[in-house]
């Protein structure tokens, strides 16, 4: 029997970003434009359309375009239940919506409301939580992609690795490591040069410059049990790019593996 679903559920979040409305537009509401700055994505681009976002090796979110509207509003539907492993039906669908408002001075507003509704027990409201503060990090990326790659494809590179100690610490043995300066600072990352844009909880974002631009996350989060993931994704926008994620992808992750963590 599935649970009755009466609680309701809803995030309302917005950013301001540099563009036209149609910049924008290319950037939320297209395949190309969603893999530059937030996650690997498949998308037919109309209503009824089918979207894919891949979350890792063999896990990703499907849904459909519920509304369409360029360049002012995307909709979509998840299925929530099926992306938190529960039984069918248990979960109403995750609702997302993007609306674009231009501003003077050639900036638009975007506001992202997600909502959906479940059955109050206690690991939902944390997983709307985590939900919450994970969109923040991702909007310093539309607004770094929009200002400085607007319409450029993007190569994406990812590495993790895990160790068995708690995300504080291994936030710190990460940080150390890499020699990751104030905000504003021009630093060099394992042979790469950038200026470091935000600094956040166990989080940091760089903007890469050389060898190849692009936009650079190195985090640390829990998986639970004493055991935390260090770990980075860029996303990298120049001809040479495919050519250096081959090179340096594995060896940021043998890197990562190897990263000297106290105990």
């Amino acid at each position: 029997m599935s649970a009755t679903t009466t609680v309701p559920y809803r995030l309302d979040l917005s950013v301001e970003v540099p563009g036209t409305p149609e910049q924008v537009w290319q950037a939320i509401a297209t395949a190309q434009g969603l893999s530059a700055w937030f996650l690997p994505t498949e998308l037919e681009e109309r209503e009824g359309g089918a979207v894919h976002f891949a979350m890792g090796p063999e896990m990703g979110s499907d849904g459909r375009v519920t509304g369409w509207d360029p360049p002012r509003r995307i909709a979509y539907e998840e299925d929530w239940a099926a992306l938190m492993g529960k039984d069918p039906g248990s979960l109403s669908p995750l609702t997302s919506e993007f609306l674009v408002e231009a501003r003077s001075g050639g900036t638009c507003v975007v506001r992202v409301t997600s909502s959906g509704f479940g059955t109050g027990a206690d690991w939902e409201q944390e997983w709307w939580d985590d939900m919450g503060s994970s969109w923040l990090p991702f909007f310093d990326n539309l607004r770094l992609y929009l200002a400085h790659f607007p319409g450029q494809e993007a190569t994406p590179l990812e590495a993790a690795a895990s160790h068995a100690v708690d995300e504080g610490t291994l936030w710190t043995a990460l940080h150390d490591a890499l020699g990751l300066g104030a905000e504003g600072a021009t630093i060099e990352v394992r042979g790469a040069t950038g200026t470091v844009e935000r600094i956040a909880e166990r989080q940091a974002l760089v903007r890469l410059t050389a060898p190849v631009p692009g936009i650079l996350t190195v985090f640390a989060h829990s998986m639970g049990s004493e055991t935390s993931t260090a770990g980075v994704r860029a996303y990298l926008f120049s001809a040479d790019a495919a050519d250096y994620v081959r090179r340096e992808e594995p060896t940021w992750q043998a890197w990562l593996q190897g990263l000297r963590v106290p105990v």
